[in-house]
């Protein structure tokens, strides 16, 4: 995996094409094979609350959805231009909010920053409310083609992002690859996304946190699943859900 150091220390001069030859990476995980465990009784929310809107921010600067002391952790690394990524946020998030209702499971999405469009959109997802968090890597997901498509149209200004200083860098890459007006969309102005792409204190933490941890857990590739810090031999929801409910979160 590329260092993310780099985007802040040199000027990036990745290939324009390298986000779309990437896109289908999937993990390879060293996971054995799962033990069945018991049946776990759903955990009701407190009053006035349900688990499906309640969103913490972990230790690792994960956005975990539902509850924090959930039996079952789930923990997604993931890229914001990744093709199976993007896959598993349509075909797979639905289910899996249908196990974090229940208060057994919780799912927490962590970052797995590979090239400066990765780290931009993830900068912006976490620019709001931590509850939109999610929501918002969702639909970028969604976008993830005409991003692409913006980025081939605009490759000079792209490609000279990675002149600019650190403060702007971030910035013109939003504008080459038409961010600032999708998110702008979505609730974020143009001048709050403007602020938080220019905080390159925030970006680094991002970056940093995502080389550690991948060089710390031996994840090399998005997407990648861990269930309560074991990585699963998985990358999609037809593989993901008989798991979860191995480890007892099923209905009898």
């Amino acid at each position: 995996m590329k260092s993310t150091r780099a985007f802040f220390t040199t000027g990036f001069k990745l290939s324009l094409a390298a986000p779309l030859a990437l896109a289908l990476a999937a993990c390879g995980s060293e996971a054995g094979a799962d033990e069945e465990g018991d049946v776990i009784a759903a955990i009701p929310a407190p009053e006035g609350t349900n688990w499906g809107e309640t969103v913490t921010i972990s230790e690792e600067d994960g956005y975990v959805l539902g509850n924090p002391d959930a039996p079952l952790k789930l923990v997604e690394y993931a890229s914001h231009t990744c093709g199976a990524c993007a896959n598993f946020a349509a075909t797979g998030k639905p289910g899996v909010k249908e196990y974090v209702a229940s208060g057994v499971v919780s799912f927490e999405q962590r970052n797995l920053v590979r090239d400066p469009i990765d780290l931009t959109i993830a900068t912006l997802v976490r620019c709001g409310a931590k509850e939109n968090m999610q929501v918002l890597s969702d639909q970028a997901w969604g976008n993830l083609e005409q991003t692409f498509a913006a980025v081939n149209q605009n490759g000079a200004a792209y490609e000279a992002a990675g002149n600019l200083p650190v403060d702007q860098r971030f910035v013109q890459i939003a504008q080459a690859a038409g961010l600032i007006d999708f998110f702008a969309a979505r609730g974020l102005s143009a001048d709050q996304q403007r602020a938080c792409l220019s905080d390159s204190e925030t970006i680094q933490t991002i970056a940093d946190n995502s080389t550690s941890q991948a060089d710390e857990l031996n994840i090399t590739a998005t997407p990648t699943f861990l269930l309560n810090g074991r990585k699963l031999d998985v990358n999609q929801w037809n593989d993901l859900e008989p798991a979860l409910q191995r480890a007892g979160a099923r209905q009898e």
